[in-house]
């Protein structure tokens, strides 16, 4: 693996790669307040496998990129996006295959409005329209799963507990229908920490959730890019609804809902959801 820092005016971004640097890339773009490492590296190692040189980096307030204070911030998404391009640049990369997860998946849809030139393909995972639309409003919402998340939003004052919380949390985003395993989660988690040097979890992001997008579905529907939107039948932050919503939106766009899937991505999920994307970038050279 390759690792690089890139430059963004006063911001540091660390960046790393896997797989044959003159293979087609493959750009990883993680969710809200996630480094590279919420990336299983299973899954990762399984698009290399595939024949694809695979980038993946810390967002801002992340990981090892810089982390800027609360009151100092003043970015938005459309620069999350521009860092997402800053990556590529820095790698030497003209185009790419994006895919973004969560989060990921609205700056997904930023580049391809604005940056069509630098995508070769796009997948959008357990993610939503940048209008927050979604063809399911009348869907039930679970009181208690909610209830259950808000409660563990309070970080732990010890990695131990820290570390429990987060699995625990994992637990809600990882529903009811798919087996649950605990140590996968965890090791997941004490990667992440050990990435970041401090168990103390990065919030930064949160603010973006007031922060208006700078595009919506009007943009959307203009964007040609060939896109695979990926849904998860039991996502609890993005039901399927979204997901179809996202889908009809963009003019070529293909839909594939996992029976089960939460929010998250669990090893009982990587072959299926590598083998639809390396299809899917294949297409797409």
């Amino acid at each position: 693996m390759a690792e690089r820092v890139v430059q963004v005016a006063d911001i540091r971004l660390w960046s790393e790669e896997l797989g044959d640097p003159a293979a087609p890339p493959v750009l990883l773009v993680m969710g809200a307040n996630a480094s590279a490492m919420g990336w299983p590296d299973e899954f990762v190692a399984l698009l290399a496998r595939g024949g694809y040189r695979v980038i993946w980096y810390d967002h801002r307030d992340t990981g090892r990129s810089t982390a800027v204070p609360a009151v100092e911030a003043d970015y938005d998404m459309g620069d999350l996006a521009r860092d997402a391009v800053a990556v590529l640049d820095a790698h030497g990369v003209d185009r790419a295959h994006v895919v973004g997860l969560s989060m990921g998946g609205l700056i997904g849809q930023l580049l391809a409005i604005d940056h069509a030139d630098r995508l070769r393909s796009l997948t959008l995972a357990l993610t939503g329209a940048l209008d927050m639309g979604t063809t399911d409003q009348a869907r039930p919402t679970d009181g208690d799963r909610l209830e259950r998340t808000i409660a563990l939003a309070e970080p732990r004052d010890d990695e131990e507990s820290e570390l429990d919380r987060r699995v625990a949390l994992w637990r809600e985003l990882h529903g009811d229908v798919l087996p649950f395993d605990p140590a996968e989660y965890r090791r997941l988690e004490e990667r992440v920490i050990a990435h970041a040097g401090t168990f103390t979890p990065p919030t930064g992001h949160v603010r973006l959730a007031s922060v208006p997008l700078p595009h919506g579905a009007d943009e959307l529907r203009e964007a040609t890019t060939p896109t695979l939107v990926v849904q998860g039948t039991e996502d609890p932050f993005y039901p399927p609804g979204f997901g179809r919503h996202l889908a009809g939106l963009l003019p070529n766009a293909q839909l594939l809902e996992i029976p089960g899937l939460g929010h998250a991505l669990p090893a009982a999920v990587h072959q299926t959801v590598a083998d639809a994307i390396l299809r899917h970038i294949s297409r797409h050279p």
